[in-house]
């Protein structure tokens, strides 16, 4: 048994003497020489030259081939003479061209790419060489000289754990600028980044089937000290790795932050994001709210106690008193002394009879001349609204809603003057859910879960569907031949001359080039002694963990690149995945990107021709029954395409709102006493003429500012002309209805009692719309275009409507009386009817209904507590409420109900894993060419820790806060790699007709034998200011490759921005958002970044030599339409505050400097608005640019459901609050109510069918909501606050009424002394009655009588 096991002892020995050749003694060499190319490996990438198998003594290098290894392996160099090596010159060649593939994204850490050096180095020259590999595999190659020769194609390498671990860990931070990526990641093969390990990234390395690995090598990483495995004699090669925060032994600087964690400084986390406002355990706002509540609830329970108290103590006092009445058992009447009356009394009686006698004259000379009147207005109207063959309609978003003059604008208009725009996007997005997934047992990477729509015959679907699309042709007027694809596309490695094949499109195909040759590949490999077939999902697998791999280690060999040059990141050809689990992604994602031209240029509408050519292509693929995708799709002018789209389709549904606004004037506004006088009663065409000034208003505002050259907006004419409709309903129905109550005196013309009429309502009208106006007026000082542009065209419509309401229609007015009186029919003018008009004044169906049953019912004590309490309660409810609107417009929300685009959204924010991209911008003034100004910029070797760069970097730390995902890519050092010698990057020609020009990468090492900038002593490479002016435009326009990744072109081409001088006068840096799914997390994203910019700004700007107004900003297109949100809650309390102001002091000034009224009218104003906002909350609706343009509004409809009745109730004369509050809202609320609230609500309801969403929430919802809380605040809770906080009865009127009936008596005693006939004394009462001046009704009448005197009436 011992000799049979001793034997096989042998055996074993004998066996792997024979293959190795050799002993593993110290001071022997396995191999030795360059040997030539290994026949083994097929498709290489480089030369893959391999050793001959030599067993020999360890050389002594000297002179040139010591200098060379000094060069190529430092760590290994002991001294000239000194330094034993198992490698000839050409070895030491071959190895220092496959490590310059490997520097060029190392070197930027000068310690790790030492150690990737230090571990090829060890195996290739180490004097020891035999101890610590052992050759496995061998080829006979043929030498030039017909010599055959064994050459090494596979060995076995033995590396301790700790040397190996150290120097992973030194690597694998290393990030490539361009990308944002980890170095690591394109050299981990299958495994990428996330998966990497020690083991797997010297697998890669020795992965013959990568194309860059020339043999096979078999790294065996065992822990120090353990020789179980390891052959007699050998050893592991336990070299020193340098951390990445060390220094190297050649002068290296140690590694930078951003490409080693350990380097990096104690950076304070950001703070916290701020707790709500919390009192206990209790929303601090709510408990605020409460306690609120709580004290005006308590003071109006103390209020009501006391009035009751006082009320009771009067009434006790009231039986006490005898002889309350006369003989005639009429009540004595309280006498009213001039002492009596203040100076406010004095002061709204004044007013008060001025603007009464004012609009009466007016009034009496408008109806006297209609035909007069109505011409010249119609001049007037038609001299302003002939501008508006010249209106601007400014649809574009971006001058909408962002000021010219924002920040966000003039970022843009930088941005845009320097570089080119953000290229215009095509997508789909596609998914198959009825797809199973199926599992894939694949020879190198296991078991694979694939979804269903990661399958070979879907995305053949999705290649021919590509390649249909890439197919387009067109024929352009502009360019006056057939255009395609490549006239407009985005080719970021050929933009000046491209073809087809260098258009970006981003797809999962393009992993093969879109080729269905590759994508039908197979090929069986062998594997660990298993052999298997690989196919296209091997090549799937490997390329979405190595999308910058030129080739796949599978035995297909094909390469991960697109066929435009440029790497496809999964995050672009898939989506709906978690932890970078590509294969069971939910979505496929193809994208076609164009250029973005100006709208001036003439391939713009080449580019908009191509993408409606797309656009129907798609749909016609979509309504394909064969089609096996469900998917979601956009063009770039989708967004435009969509929103004129719906625009067109909901204007007759603003023509529905309006006919059925119109009808409802046309019917409510008749009188209706007998069926036999309708046609003679109604008031059709006083009603449609109450509409045409309302048009007449609208269109001479918009001819005004057309005719000046300020544009208009699709919301002004969907807002201003419903807002003016309001105002001039509600005007109307006060002033008809008010003369169809009135009854026509004795002797008096209808002329007259017309001005007489307008005498008495025109003051509440002007009150209205001279708030409303000024309102609007002030709100143009907004600094938002669309708001500002609003303001002022509605500020003038209000202004006309009230101008041509005292003209034209008090003339139309004056004309259909006359009709009336004639007792014609309206259509037919020339049939009369016979029945005659009632004697008695019409007061309709509301006033009788109010005047009995609902004032009563609303005023009584039982109500006016509760509805206090009720409002109080809604009002603190909405105030806590109001807190917790949203801020913002979704983008989806544009778009109609029934857009294509929604459905793009949805699918965009569920399967897409990145964010949009956005640039850190600089402009002018920082030196980028001194070492200062690199240092501060750069994040490589050698950098500030709290560079630019750096605090990007430090940002995606923290990506919940910060919003960014991804740092951003930097041409600074990416530059300093493309001139660091130890790359062939940058090289120049020693000889032809080039000589001392640059060299690129690709062209022979014989002809560009001269690097661009010597080694530096330190490891830090900064190029002097003249080289860094030479080799910059050569870096921006090299192309990258395999021998040179680092070129600019493509990225950066466009990045860098130079005057003739040659300064950089703008460059931008770009990083990544985290996705981002609402308005709010953009608007969030926008403010974090520009205090990431500002903070790197006032960094830089302590550089010496730069200029103090030299600046860093964030930019992305989506900036320009989120800016708003950061201020508009500022924006919007300082445009209603403006409102509001006017409402104040208007109603103040024309009530006669009465400061209850007008604050009681803000009060409720205040009350609607901060509701409206609550009720926002409630039903989902955005507080924006398009809801503020709405509340400015409704403090505009408020002031007309608020402001008659506070007028009509502070001119009462009735005895108490509660009577005059009865009367206030008996009279003038049911004016309010048939022209405010029943005019509005008809078309408002009608909005709800229009199929943008935009309407259908924020003009169907929003003015429901106005409009009912208006009503609400107006007809109900008004009445009542004024029932216990309205101003008293003004003295002045009681003194002028007592004055006039003392006179009035003196005169009837008089005509009794006299014997004056009955008749005469009825004369003579005509022949003395006051002209009326004040529209009040009489409170102190005698219960004898039945009607008020004719004095007292005159003084209503």
């Amino acid at each position: 048994m011992l000799s049979f096991v001793g034997l096989s002892n042998l055996l074993g020995l004998f066996c792997d003497n024979v293959l190795t050749g050799a002993q593993h003694e110290p001071g022997y060499c396995s191999f030795y020489e360059d040997c030539g190319l290994n026949p083994a490996v097929e498709g290489a990438l480089i030369p893959p030259r391999v050793p001959c198998k030599d067993y020999r003594k360890a050389v002594n290098v000297t002179g040139d081939h010591y200098e060379l290894f000094k060069s190529v392996c430092p760590m290994l160099a002991h001294g000239e003479g000194e330094t034993l090596a198992c490698c000839s010159i050409r070895q030491l060649t071959a190895l220092q061209s496959s490590l310059t593939l490997s520097k060029a994204v190392l070197i930027r850490c000068p310690s790790c790419a030492d150690n990737f050096a230090h571990i090829h180095c060890a195996t290739t020259c180490s004097p020891n060489q035999s101890q610590i590999l052992k050759i496995t595999k061998t080829a006979n190659i043929t030498q030039p000289t017909g010599i055959v020769k064994e050459a090494v194609v596979g060995y076995e390498a033995y590396v301790s754990t700790s040397f190996s671990d150290a120097s992973f860990r030194s690597c694998k931070n290393v990030r490539i600028p361009a990308t944002g990526g980890y170095a690591i990641a394109t050299m981990c093969g299958r495994y990428g980044a996330t998966l990497c390990t020690p083991q797997r990234w010297l697998d890669f390395q020795g992965d013959s089937s990568n194309g860059l690995a020339p043999l096979d090598i078999n790294f065996k990483l065992l822990p120090d000290g353990q020789t179980a495995g390891l052959p007699p004699g050998a050893v592991l090669f336990a070299g020193t790795a340098l951390n990445c925060n060390e220094t190297t032994p050649t002068g290296g600087e140690a590694c930078s932050c951003q490409d080693c964690e350990q380097s990096c400084p104690a950076v304070p986390q950001p703070p916290p994001l701020p707790e709500p406002f919390m009192i206990g355990q209790l929303d601090g706002v709510l408990v605020i709210c409460i306690i609120v509540f709580s004290c005006i609830l308590l003071l109006l329970i103390c209020y009501v106690i006391l009035e009751y108290t006082i009320h009771y103590q009067k009434s006790k006092g009231a039986r006490k008193v005898k002889n309350t009445k006369d003989q005639n058992e009429n009540e004595i009447e309280r006498k009213i002394s001039p002492k009596d009356v203040t100076c406010s009394d004095k002061a709204s009686l004044a007013t008060q009879e001025f603007l009464g006698s004012l609009f009466q004259t007016w009034g009496t000379i408008m109806a006297r001349y209609p035909l007069i009147v109505l011409p010249v207005c119609l001049v007037v109207v038609l001299a302003f609204a002939v501008g508006i063959k010249d209106i601007e309609l400014t649809t574009d978003p971006v001058q909408l809603w962002s000021a010219p003059q924002s920040r966000a604008m003039r970022e843009k208009a930088f941005h845009d003057a320097n570089f080119d725009p953000f290229y215009r996007t095509n997508q789909l997005i596609l998914t198959a859910p009825d797809r199973p997934s199926h599992y894939y047992d694949s020879l190198l990477f296991g078991e694979q879960n694939f979804s269903g729509i990661i399958s070979k015959d879907l995305i053949i679907e999705l290649l021919e569907l590509q390649q249909k699309i890439q197919a387009i042709e067109l024929w352009s007027d502009e360019l006056n031949r057939t255009a395609s694809l490549k006239d407009v596309c985005y080719a970021p490695l050929n933009p000046d001359n491209p073809s087809l094949t260098d258009c970006a499109v981003n797809s999962l195909p393009q992993y093969f080039q879109n080729s269905m040759d590759n994508l039908n590949a197979k090929a069986n490999m062998t594997e660990l002694g298993v052999t298997k077939e690989v196919d296209w999902r091997d090549h799937f697998i490997y390329c979405v963990n190595s999308p910058l791999s030129f080739k796949d280690i599978t035995a297909l060999g094909m390469s991960c690149m697109a066929d435009y040059g440029g790497p496809v990141f999964p995050f672009l050809a898939v989506g709906g995945y978690e932890n970078e689990e590509y294969t069971t992604a939910e979505a496929l994602i193809l994208t076609f990107s164009l250029n973005n031209y100006a709208r001036t240029d003439v391939k713009f509408k080449v580019a908009e021709e191509w993408e409606r050519r797309f656009l129907e292509i798609v749909q016609e693929y979509q309504k394909n029954p064969n089609t096996n995708f469900t998917f979601a799709y956009m063009a770039e002018r989708s967004l435009e395409d969509e929103i004129n789209r719906t625009t067109a389709e909901d204007i007759p549904i603003f023509m529905i709102s309006y006919a059925v606004i119109f009808l409802y004037i046309a019917v409510a506004l008749g009188e209706y006493t007998s069926w036999k006088r309708i046609l003679v009663d109604s008031k059709f065409l006083v009603g449609l003429g109450g509409i045409l000034v309302v048009g007449c208003s609208v269109m001479a505002s918009m001819g005004f500012y057309a005719w000046i050259g300020f544009p208009s907006s699709l919301v002004i004419l969907q807002v201003v002309p419903f807002l003016v409709l309001a105002v001039g309903a509600d005007n109307i129905f006060i002033f008809v209805l008010e003369y169809q109550r009135d009854m026509r005196r004795p002797g008096e013309k209808r002329e007259e009692q017309i001005g007489r009429v307008l005498g008495n309502v025109a003051p509440s009208m002007l009150l209205c719309s001279l708030s409303e106006s000024v309102c609007f007026f002030l709100g143009a000082l907004s600094t938002m275009p669309a708001v500002r542009s609003f303001a002022l065209y509605a500020a003038l419509a209000v202004l006309m409507d009230f101008i041509l309401q005292m003209t034209a229609f008090v003339a139309l007015l004056s004309l259909d009386a006359r009709r009336q009186d004639a007792n014609r029919c309206e259509i037919a003018c020339c049939v009369t009817v016979k029945t005659p008009h009632p004697s008695k004044p019409n007061q309709g169906v509301l006033l009788p209904l109010m005047k009995k049953y609902y004032a009563p019912a609303l005023l009584n004590p039982v109500s006016r507590v509760l509805v206090m309490v009720v409002f109080l309660v809604i009002f603190c409810a909405c105030v806590f409420l109001m807190f917790h609107v949203k801020v913002g417009l979704n983008q989806e929300l544009a778009m109609p109900s029934d857009s294509y685009m929604l459905d793009y959204f949805a699918y965009l924010y569920k399967y897409f894993e990145v964010g949009v991209p956005t640039y850190f911008i600089t402009t002018k003034g920082f030196n980028f060419t001194s070492e200062e100004g690199i240092n501060a910029v750069c994040s490589s070797v050698g950098c500030d820790q709290f560079s630019f760069t750096q605090k990007i970097r430090y940002a995606t730390e923290y990506p919940e806060q910060s919003y960014l995902a991804i740092p951003a890519s930097s041409w600074v050092d990416d530059y300093i790699d493309w001139l660091n010698p130890g790359s062939k990057c940058c090289r120049i020609y020693t000889a032809g007709p080039n000589k001392d020009e640059f060299c690129p990468a690709n062209e022979s090492f014989f002809i560009c034998t001269k690097k661009c900038i010597s080694v530096p002593e330190n490891g830090v490479l900064r190029p002097s200011v003249e080289n860094f002016n030479r080799f910059l435009p050569d870096f921006l326009s090299n192309r990258p490759d395999l021998q040179c990744p680092k070129g600019g072109l493509g990225a950066y081409d466009k990045a860098v921005v130079r005057d003739e001088t040659g300064e950089i006068i703008a460059s931008r840096f770009m990083a990544y958002h985290t996705p981002l799914v609402n308005s709010q997390e953009f608007t969030a994203a926008l403010e974090k970044a520009r205090e990431l910019a500002h903070n790197i700004t006032m960094t830089m700007r302590n550089v010496t030599g730069t200029s103090q107004d030299f600046e860093v900003f964030p930019y992305t297109v989506t900036y320009v339409y989120y800016e708003q949100y950061l201020t508009i809650v500022n924006e919007g309390l300082f445009n209603i505050g403006v409102c509001l102001l006017p409402t104040f002091v208007v109603c103040c000034i024309l009530l006669g400097m009465d400061l209850r009224s007008g604050f009681l009218n803000l009060l409720t104003i205040v009350m609607i608005t901060v509701d409206t906002v609550g009720v926002m909350t409630l039903w989902g609706i955005d507080f924006n640019a398009v809801s503020l343009i709405n509340l400015v509004t409704a403090v505009g409809i408020s002031v007309e459901f608020v402001s008659h009745l506070t007028r009509s109730f502070a001119l009462s004369i009735q005895p108490t609050k509660v009577e005059r509050a009865k009367e206030a809202t008996a009279n003038m609320g049911s004016a309010v109510f048939a022209g405010v609230a029943m005019t509005n609500l008809p078309g408002i309801v009608v909005l709800a069918l229009a199929k943008a969403q935009l309407i259908q929430i924020f003009f169907f919802r929003l003015n429901l909501v106005i409009t009912l809380l208006g009503m609400a605040h107006g007809l109900i809770f008004l009445p009542v606050l004024l029932s216990f906080l309205g101003p008293g009865v003004n003295n002045a009127v009681l003194l002028q009424i007592q004055e006039k009936k003392a006179k009035e008596m003196e005169l009837n005693s008089k005509a009794t002394y006299d014997n004056i006939s009955f008749e005469s004394h009825e004369k003579s009462n005509g022949e003395i009655s006051v002209q009326p001046s004040y529209p009040v009704k009489a409170g102190i009448v005698s219960k004898t009588t039945q009607e008020p005197s004719e004095f007292e009436t005159d003084v209503l």
